[in-house]
């Protein structure tokens, strides 16, 4: 699907507590220098100092900001390590679910379209919300995440719809043995990464 520098590109997203950041940090941790980690955009801006606003137009700004901070984050990682796998902590359709209005408006004000920011991924990972069990959000000490469960279990859905399109979307459903779910997530992400060397393979 993405033939950029010759390297994979994996999104993992999610609702708010799902555990996409401890996978992608104990996967790299796992094999390597064979993937980098992407950070997630919005908690690079958050922390430091962008503000997080709820007015309409204020919100609209900072989901605009966030989109082409992932987009060139991605970008740079790819430059930086060609022919690794990237890790990607969210992706840049997640604004979509934050916007203020129509998540088509979302790709209109940022220039894109819904399946051309899909066809960025080679795959999709989906950590489901703890909130979709009826259980706390815990962040892991993310202090810029401040979701309630109803709020998490919303997004979730919103998340879940924007990426279900996706030919290669993995649900990884909500556990409520957090170290289960992790498991269950990092044999994902390994079988994809699998799945997607050897194609890569072929195709060569």
């Amino acid at each position: 699907m993405n033939d950029r520098l010759n390297h994979c590109r994996i999104c993992l997203t999610g609702g708010p507590g799902g555990g996409k950041t401890t996978a992608a940090d104990l996967f790299r941790r796992e094999i390597g220098d064979k993937v980098v980690v992407v950070p997630e955009a919005a908690t690079m801006l958050f922390s430091g100092g962008f503000p997080r606003v709820s007015e309409p137009d204020a919100a609209m700004a900072a989901q605009r900001a966030i989109f082409h901070v992932q987009r060139n984050l991605e970008e740079l990682q790819a430059a930086r390590f060609p022919g690794r796998v990237l890790l990607c902590d969210r992706g840049t359709i997640d604004g979509a679910a934050y916007w203020p209005g129509p998540e088509e408006d979302f790709f209109k004000a940022v220039g894109t379209s819904h399946q051309e920011q899909l066809d960025r991924y080679d795959a999709v990972i989906f950590f489901e919300s703890a909130a979709a069990g009826g259980m706390e959000v815990v962040e892991g000490g993310n202090l810029v995440r401040n979701e309630g469960i109803e709020e998490a279990r919303a997004l979730d859905q919103s998340l879940r719809r924007l990426w279900a399109p996706h030919p290669r979307f993995v649900l990884v459903p909500h556990n409520r043995s957090f170290f289960k779910k992790i498991t269950y997530g990092l044999a994902s992400i390994e079988g994809i990464v699998a799945t997607l060397a050897d194609h890569n393979g072929k195709a060569r």
